[in-house]
């Protein structure tokens, strides 16, 4: 049932970004940004402003151990050969093998992470659309996004926010008390993690995204 639920808010968040997003749009003054993403959030971000997607995270997700390694050394990892593996080798299988679309997506590595390209049918697109949108990255204007799913700890919260990045965001589903919150933004309603559905783009009552990218122009 909550997948079910999950699903359709997606649809319906689809159709909603693509009739309001000329609207939204108009109110961006940063449009030439790169977004960094743990999961499919960077392509419904650039949905909702009509934009050209700027990063080779469209359409997938990292586990989140995995991800703080990639952005942790962004440049290294982006610059390396993608491989593909068999989904039985994932480092992940245990935790993952009893999703239901697990085995139904391919699986990228580069060197000891692992890339689940969710939204693919192939091995081939996955390289091609990865290879492809990793030439578009703004090294100067990357804005850093994490959230609580995929096997997220507080330990990778924490280690999220000690790394020296100029912007990140990360959404949550509580308030923790030792944690800053500075980069951290609590979707409520959530419970122990964070659905894609619910992360804010554009402006809502949690988070102003617009204002945050244009502010990234440091104006």
């Amino acid at each position: 049932m909550k997948k079910f639920k999950e699903t359709i808010r997606l649809k319906i968040r689809r159709f909603y970004i693509k009739k309001t997003a000329k609207k939204r749009q108009n109110k961006l003054k940063n449009t030439d940004f790169t977004i960094i993403s743990n999961n499919c959030w960077a392509g419904f971000v650039y949905q909702s402003y009509a934009l050209k997607y700027r990063t080779p995270t469209i359409g997938l997700f990292f586990m989140a151990e995995d991800y703080i390694k990639f952005i942790k050394d962004l440049k290294k990892y982006v610059n390396m050969k993608l491989e593909f593996i068999e989904p039985i080798n994932s480092k992940w299988y245990e935790k993952l093998k009893n999703k239901s679309n697990f085995n139904t997506y391919p699986i990228g590595r580069l060197d000891d992470i692992e890339i689940h390209f969710l939204h693919y049918k192939t091995e081939l697109e996955a390289s091609e659309k990865w290879n492809e949108r990793k030439k578009r990255i703004n090294w100067d204007n990357i804005l850093y996004k994490f959230s609580e799913m995929n096997e997220c700890r507080k330990d990778d919260i924490e280690a999220f926010q000690r790394l020296e990045l100029k912007n990140k965001i990360c959404f949550v589903s509580e308030k923790y008390k030792d944690l800053s919150n500075s980069y951290t933004f609590v979707l409520k309603g959530q419970k122990e993690r964070v659905n894609a559905s619910y992360e804010p783009f554009g402006k809502n009552r949690y988070f102003d995204l617009t204002q945050y990218v244009n502010n990234m122009l440091g104006e």
